[in-house]
């Protein structure tokens, strides 16, 4: 998994820093200048790690005399109680870090499970889980990365790399086929996807040129009948309203993708913990 460029990398954190350290860490000023720490992080929840870059970035900003030793990768699972790395250097730096470092890897670490749950859930069905654009703002990039390390993949990263055509979209063009044909004209390198919401809007997709069709909120019989109809003619998604308990049945109409906000927007914090060895 590539994460994001280490400019956007670093800019996340100058900015997270900033969030915390202000004029300066007015605690981390009561301990000796020349003192040096050693710490481990802790996970204390079974889940996937995600974030490395971010929590290594955020020393070097501070310190360039801190060495972490990490005993687990991006995409790798922790158990409870499993040390994950290892820190020494300046006490202060390490310190006023600490917060900032964590909370990259605890969120990014969540969307990492979350995304391994959902790719475990249609596992043999052949499903790509994809992600949305239902992110943690500023953290784009952070969270598509996160959702590699699970093992699902990514939609879109935002309005300019893909085309989706949705439903004020399509009532601003006119119909299907307007909005279609101008993406067509305009962007033909595109991926050009429609968000459709039965069975003619499908067809008149496929008949436009849109290469994948986004099944809102599809029931069963009505994925069931898109899959006999067009899998193999254009790409079919189905989205809206799914989540653990029902995506196995959903993978098993035969679509090709399953998008949810779900791994990016409804997640649980890793717990993690740092402590002096």
């Amino acid at each position: 998994m590539r994460p994001p460029p280490g400019k956007a990398v670093a800019a996340e954190v100058e900015r997270a820093l900033q969030e915390d350290l202000g004029t300066g860490d007015c605690t981390a000023a009561l301990i000796p200048e020349d003192s040096v720490l050693v710490t481990r992080v802790i996970c204390r929840d079974q889940a996937v790690c995600a974030g490395r870059p971010w929590f290594d970035e955020t020393f070097r900003q501070l310190s360039g005399r801190i060495r972490i030793d990490w005993q687990v990768n991006d995409g790798h699972f922790m158990n409870p109680g499993q040390e994950v790395c290892r820190l020494k250097g300046p006490a202060r730096s390490i310190l006023s870090g600490e917060r900032t470092a964590l909370n990259f890897l605890q969120t990014l670490s969540a969307t990492a499970t979350a995304a391994r749950r959902y790719t475990d859930a249609v596992a043999g069905t052949g499903v790509i889980i994809l992600d949305t654009r239902k992110t943690i703002p500023g953290l784009r990039l952070a969270q598509k990365y996160a959702v590699r390390c699970g093992g699902a993949s990514n939609h879109r990263i935002g309005l300019f790399d893909a085309i989706l055509i949705k439903e004020n979209h399509i009532a601003a063009a006119g119909s299907v086929t307007a909005a279609v044909s101008a993406a067509l004209r305009l962007h033909p390198d595109l991926l050009l996807e429609v968000e459709v919401e039965n069975l003619e809007q499908l067809q008149e997709a496929h008949a436009a040129g849109a290469q994948r069709a986004l099944l809102d909120n599809f029931g069963l019989a009505e994925l069931k009948s898109a899959v006999a109809q067009y899998k193999g003619k254009i790409g079919l998604e189905a989205s809206g309203g799914i989540n653990l308990e029902t995506i196995r049945e959903i993978a098993g109409t035969g679509v090709d993708f399953i998008s949810t906000g779900d791994i990016t927007k409804n997640i649980e914090a890793v717990d993690f913990s740092m402590r002096f060895v």
